[in-house]
């Protein structure tokens, strides 16, 4: 389906959304700074304690039931994910082995497989989730939980296409808030903002009940932070929390947006409520960053994200996307290089690209650090840190009016995008001035006349830089 089939009778619908229909009623989404009283979780979601204990109970009553022990292991996956706790992870691998040994994935025990898919998404292992709900969709193309984990692991691999088309695929089988919600990423992902807001605002008004609901409140709100729209993005967290006022990335969410509003106490305590919930290393890093730039110092919190990673690793969950973003900047660039070049290996999306390529210029090796960011910047959605990452290079290698274009660019798509690297953007520009009468020597960015390698294969240009030059520079 193409996007203009989409969007030619949607232009009615209000992108800057300051209600929503949830469970029947309006709900206000405020941004004042005070705390309301949140109704308790909805007993049973998804990943909660209620639920988990529940299909427990069901499974131990029925060990020759393979459906019980697939259910359980979907609710150790959810809990596990919900909780980030890992030691639920190899809980739910006994029983999913369990339910396939009772019956097999080659008789139709799909359940197990989809969640066996899941489980190796929560653990990062992304190429496998790939492999293992790509198994099922062709067996049984109407198992639609297989759907959404291909859509993410697509993105995951850098196959924007293959995710677009699955997500499209959901939307014309199957419908619904859910395949609304995941469209609505993919058209993110490649840059599509306005037709992203619609579709998430109108997977918020389909969705069903509370959980449901606050799923897409919380996706939605994620659309608006990215897209700069800061005070919206807070109203769509706080109704998402709301109805279930125990989401970690919800709460995340929110303490992203208050630190972009400059109300940095009130982030602060939001981060530490979201570890408490869910003790994810990237949110120890960006606490880490909103208390460096305030205070000078994030060390504690860089700190508690390296032993989180560490943690998780034991467990058999892969961190080195964030950990390499954590080396980059606060420890060893030189680490985090050789961390970034394994898992854009594995997985070269977007993402582990703009890592990458930041890591190496951290390095001092900015003409393979570009190739990088370029990828990262033409694959990925209009990302201001991928942006500013992009214009921080061409800066370095002397390309002004490229970096300036980049620069403005990040700033103008967000420009509260992170309390510590928004400033230092800003900076930078300044820097640059004005350009030059004439115009800029070359805006589209550098091209250099012999490369040396391939981008990827290139070694890092170790030495090039030395530390104190690094963070002289940053």
């Amino acid at each position: 389906m193409g996007k203009g089939a989409w969007f030619g009778w949607r232009g009615g619908v209000a992108l800057g959304v300051v209600a929503v229909l949830v469970t029947g009623s309006v709900v206000v989404m405020t941004s004042g700074g005070e705390e309301k009283p949140a109704p308790k979780a909805v007993a049973g979601a998804p990943g909660s304690a209620a639920a988990l204990a529940a299909v427990q109970a069901r499974a131990r009553a029925n060990p020759r039931d393979d459906g019980a022990w697939a259910e359980l292991g979907e609710a150790l996956v959810a809990r596990g994910v919900r909780a980030a706790d890992a030691l639920y992870y190899p809980r739910a691998e006994a029983a999913l082995r369990h339910s396939l040994q009772v019956r097999t994935a080659e008789r139709g025990n799909f359940r197990a497989m989809v969640a066996m898919a899941r489980l190796a998404y929560a653990r990062g292992d992304f190429a496998t989730a790939k492999r293992s709900a790509e198994m099922v969709q062709m067996q049984a193309p109407q198992e639609w939980a297989t759907y959404p984990l291909l859509i993410d692991t697509y993105s995951r691999m850098g196959d924007a296409k293959a995710a677009t088309r699955t997500a499209e695929e959901l939307m014309d089988k199957r419908g619904g808030a859910a395949a609304l919600g995941w469209t609505a990423q993919t058209y993110r992902d490649k840059g599509w903002r306005e037709d992203a807001a619609v579709l998430a605002t109108e997977a918020v008004v389909a969705a069903g009940g509370g959980p449901e609901k606050a799923e897409q409140l919380c996706r939605a709100g994620e659309l608006a932070w990215e897209r700069g729209d800061v005070t919206e993005a807070l109203g769509y967290y706080d109704a998402s929390l709301g109805i279930e006022r125990r989401q970690g990335a919800a709460v995340a969410g929110r303490a992203r947006s208050l630190a972009a509003l400059g109300r940095t106490a009130e982030a602060a305590k939001a981060y530490k409520t979201a570890l408490a919930l869910t003790p994810r290393p990237e949110y120890s890093l960006e606490l880490g960053e909103l208390m460096e730039a305030t205070t000078g110092n994030g060390d504690a919190q860089y700190g508690v994200a390296r032993a989180q990673v560490e943690w998780n690793r034991k467990q058999g969950v892969r961190g080195d996307l964030v950990l390499g973003r954590l080396e980059s900047d606060h420890g060893d660039a030189d680490v985090a290089v050789e961390l970034l070049r394994a898992e854009f290996s594995r997985h070269p999306g977007a993402e582990v690209a703009d890592a990458l390529g930041w890591a190496l210029h951290r390095v001092g090796d900015d003409e393979a650090a570009l190739e990088y960011a370029r990828r990262a910047v033409k694959e990925g959605a209009r990302n201001a840190m991928f942006l500013y990452h992009r214009g921080e290079i061409e800066r370095t290698l002397g390309e002004y009016g490229a970096a300036r274009r980049h620069l403005e660019e990040a700033l103008r798509v967000h420009p509260s995008f992170s309390p510590l690297w928004a400033p230092r953007a800003r900076t930078s520009l300044d820097r640059l001035g004005a350009p030059p009468s004439g115009g800029p020597r070359n805006v589209w960015g550098y091209r250099p006349k012999a490369r040396k390698a391939a981008a990827g294969s290139g070694q890092t240009a170790r030495g090039t830089a030395s530390r104190k030059q690094r963070s002289q520079r940053h």
